[in-house]
C-alpha cells in the first residue's frame, strides 16, 4: 500500500509526516498537491493523509477555506468509497469542517497555544488504529491553539454508542482526568473516527513521536496500525 499526503498552502507539517511515514516506517509516499484532482493512483487499500499546519492561513476558521479545495473533493470521494483518511491537528479541522467527522475544534480553554508532550489511550479495539495501539498510555506531542474537541449532547452519544471515541487524553499512568487534558476538549476526546471506521482525526501529531533520535516512538504504532487492511 502507499500513503498520499495532502499539501495545502500553509501545510507545515507535511514533510515530517512523510519522513516519519518514508524513513522511520520504510512506507512508500506521494505528495499531493491541494489544486489537484487525481487519486487514481490510490485504491481503498491506500491512506490519504491530511497534516497539521494553517492550511489558508487559518483564515475565517481552521479548515474551513481548505476544506473546499479541488483535491478535497476528491478525498470526500475517496473516505466515502472506503478509502483511509487520516486528519493530525488542522488536517483533523479540515475533516470536520468536510463533515466526514462529526464535531468541531474550538479554540483552547486557556486561549493559549499549547506545545508539549501529552499522553493519550486508546479508547478500545474497535477501531484499526485501536487494534495496533493497545490501551497503555503513548507520549504523543501537541501543537495547537484550537484544539478542544466540541460536539452537542447528541453527537457525543451517537459517538459514544457506535464507539467512534479512538483516543482520550490521560496521564503517563493512563488515568483519564480533566488534570491530563490539554485544551478543555468535552470528554477528554483527542481523536475520533467516522461511522465506517475508515477515516480517523487527532489532534496530537503521531509523526513526531517516530524516531528513535527524538526518543519517542510511540507514534509509530498509530501510523503502523493504517497500512493494515481493514
Amino acid at each position: 500500500m502507499k500513503f498520499g499526503i495532502i499539501v495545502f498552502p500553509g501545510s507545515n507539517c507535511d514533510r515530517d509526516m512523510m519522513h516519519a511515514l518514508s524513513d522511520d516506517l520504510k512506507q512508500e509516499v506521494v505528495m499531493l498537491w491541494h489544486k489537484d484532482r487525481d487519486l487514481s493512483m490510490f485504491t481503498t487499500d491506500d491512506c490519504i493523509v491530511l497534516p497539521g499546519g494553517f492550511s489558508y492561513g487559518d483564515y475565517l476558521r481552521c479548515g474551513a477555506l481548505a476544506r473546499f479545495s479541488p483535491m478535497m473533493e476528491q478525498v470526500i470521494d475517496f473516505a466515502r468509497r472506503g478509502g483511509k483518511v487520516l486528519g493530525v491537528c488542522n488536517g483533523f479541522q479540515i475533516l470536520c469542517e468536510a463533515g466526514l467527522l462529526p464535531g468541531v475544534l474550538l479554540q483552547n480553554d486557556h486561549q493559549k497555544f499549547t506545545c508539549k508532550n501529552v499522553y493519550i489511550k486508546s479508547e478500545g479495539k474497535d477501531n484499526l488504529i485501536g487494534m495496533h495501539t493497545g490501551n497503555h498510555a503513548l507520549k504523543i506531542p501537541v501543537a495547537h491553539g484550537e484544539g478542544r474537541y466540541h460536539a452537542d449532547a447528541a453527537t457525543l452519544k451517537q459517538l459514544h454508542e457506535n464507539k467512534q471515541v479512538v483516543f482520550r487524553y490521560c496521564d503517563e499512568r493512563g488515568e483519564v482526568h480533566i488534570s491530563s487534558n490539554p485544551n478543555g476538549a468535552v470528554n477528554n476526546i483527542a481523536g475520533i473516527c467516522n461511522e465506517g471506521r475508515n477515516v480517523y482525526g487527532m489532534m496530537p501529531h503521531p509523526e513526531r513521536a517516530c524516531s528513535d533520535a527524538l526518543g519517542n516512538i510511540d507514534g509509530k504504532a498509530i501510523l503502523m496500525a493504517l497500512s493494515y487492511m481493514n
